[in-house]
């Protein structure tokens, strides 16, 4: 009796040992799980707008205020800092006249036909750096000088060859958003992981193949951020180019709506002008750009959260 008392208190703590390392293993199979599955959570739209609109708005109000704040206090001559009202009636007479989206139109026009060009260009271009080291040797630090090379050092050259057309604005964006996309593509690429490509070989890819459903969908992070950064490239092309060359022929974009305003010296239209730059260059970052890249982390599992 004593005996079989014993071995049931020996073997209780045993019992009790496996009991505690199973629940241990499933709780560590459980945090595994967790972390393998991506939970996407839609965010509420009164937290979208405390988070994500209203700041903005509260941050152009600050400014505006501040800039009134300066214009009252006299801190410089009227004709250099005019009053914020006036710049609303430089944008009102804009309107009236028919011609504020004909002007938006011109700019954004020609920015996004250029860089949609650019991007046929660049993508290739970056597939063959990446992956023939002889053409990355060669080509590789001439890409990285262009891309910290001034778009506006392209017009000069781009007026004398072409002279002034449309074809010269989008050889400038080219030369500006090519080399971006590019290197954003080669860099996306430096960090697939070699164990793709040699699966994909496993399974046949190969080439154009392993191109197309490799390295490009695995590259994808790095190259959203080289198309946002060939983007910013393409419009302050643009807008150089449209600054400095002037033609009848060229239509009357937002550089050369900003230059006549400095040739009246019109200071309330040159803020205009400026601003309506700003706003659409963020306008097309927020509406085409933002939303690929949050799709492409989100599906990753970069930002689940993200809207």
């Amino acid at each position: 009796m004593a005996s079989s008392r014993t071995a049931a208190a020996d073997t209780a703590p045993n019992t009790d040992g496996a009991k505690k390392s199973a629940e241990d293993l499933e709780g560590l199979e459980a945090g595994l799980d967790a972390l393998d599955t991506v939970q996407i959570k839609r965010v509420p739209v009164t937290q979208v707008l405390t988070q994500k609109v209203l700041p903005p708005i509260v941050a152009v109000i600050a400014v505006v205020a501040l800039w009134k704040v300066l214009v009252w206090a006299k801190v410089t001559e009227d004709y250099k800092l005019p009053d914020p009202s006036l710049v609303w009636d430089s944008l009102r007479q804009l309107w009236l006249q028919g011609e504020l989206f004909d002007i938006i139109w011109t700019s954004v026009s020609r920015g996004l036909f250029g860089f949609l060009i650019a991007l046929a260009i660049a993508t290739p271009l970056g597939l063959i750096v990446a992956r023939v080291n002889f053409v990355r040797a060669a080509f590789g630090p001439i890409l990285s000088g262009l891309q910290s090379l001034p778009s506006v050092a392209w017009v000069p050259p781009a007026v004398i060859w072409l002279g002034l057309n449309d074809q010269m604005m989008y050889t400038v964006i080219l030369l500006g958003a090519v080399p971006s996309i590019a290197n954003g593509l080669v860099a996306g690429i430096d960090r697939v992981p070699p164990l793709f490509l040699r699966a994909g070989r496993t399974l046949g890819a190969r080439g154009l193949v392993s191109a197309w459903h490799i390295l490009l969908p695995a590259s994808l992070p790095g190259y959203v951020a080289g198309l946002k950064q060939g983007w910013a490239f393409s419009w302050r092309s643009l807008m150089a180019a449209e600054i400095i060359a002037k033609s009848p022929d060229l239509g009357l974009g937002l550089g050369q709506y900003l230059e006549n305003a400095r040739n009246n010296s019109d200071m309330a239209s040159v803020l205009l002008g400026i601003i309506m730059i700003l706003v659409v260059g963020i306008a097309i970052e927020l509406l085409i750009f933002a939303p690929i890249e949050r799709r492409v982390l989100r599906n990753r599992g970069l930002a689940p959260n993200a809207r």
